[in-house]
C-alpha cells in the first residue's frame, strides 16, 4: 500500500474536501483492505480497482455521517470547481488509455455524470441539482453509461 498511499489520499481528498475526514477515511480503508484481503477475487477485477472502491465507499460513508457534516457556506459550492475538478481527472488519463477512449465514445452529459459521481463522490441527486437536470435522466445517464463502458472495456 506504500505506493498507493499518496493516491488515495489524493482521492479522499478530492471526495471529501477536508484533509483530515481524507486521513480517516484512508485509515479505516486499509484497516478494511486488510481485513477483508481474503475476500479480493481477480477474476471479478483488478486489486487496484479492488482498493479504490474500498476507498470510495468508505469517502461516501464518511459524507454521510451525521455527526461528521459541518456547515458550509454556499459560495463555497462552486459548480465551476466541481467542473474543473472532473476535467482535471479526465485529462490525467493517458491519450492511450482504454478508460479515456470509452469515455471520449459517451455523450457530454452522461460522462460528466458518471465522472461527477466517481471522481467527486456525488450522488445522483447531488449531480442532477448541480447539472440542473431531473433525477430519473441522471440515473439512466449513469446507468447506460456504465453499461456502455463495460461493453467497451471489456
Amino acid at each position: 500500500m506504500e505506493a498507493e498511499g499518496g493516491r488515495m489520499l489524493g482521492v479522499a481528498r478530492r471526495m471529501l474536501r477536508r484533509v483530515d475526514l481524507a486521513e480517516d477515511a484512508v485509515q479505516e480503508a486499509l484497516v478494511l483492505i486488510w481485513r477483508r484481503a481474503h475476500q479480493f477475487d481477480p477474476e471479478r477485477g483488478s486489486a487496484r480497482g479492488w482498493v479504490y472502491t474500498i476507498l470510495r465507499n468508505r469517502c461516501l460513508t464518511l459524507l454521510r455521517r451525521e455527526d461528521r457534516e459541518v456547515a458550509t457556506e454556499p459560495e463555497a459550492f462552486d459548480r465551476a470547481a466541481d467542473g474543473a475538478v472532473v476535467n482535471q481527472a479526465f485529462d490525467r488519463l493517458g491519450t492511450t488509455s482504454d478508460l479515456r477512449r470509452c469515455l471520449e465514445g459517451l455523450d457530454k452529459q452522461t460522462r460528466q455524470a458518471i465522472l461527477s459521481s466517481y471522481v467527486l463522490g456525488h450522488s445522483h441527486g447531488e449531480i442532477a441539482g448541480r447539472m440542473e437536470a431531473p433525477l430519473g435522466s441522471v440515473k439512466s445517464w449513469v446507468r447506460r453509461g456504465l453499461g456502455k463502458l463495460r461493453a467497451c472495456l471489456s
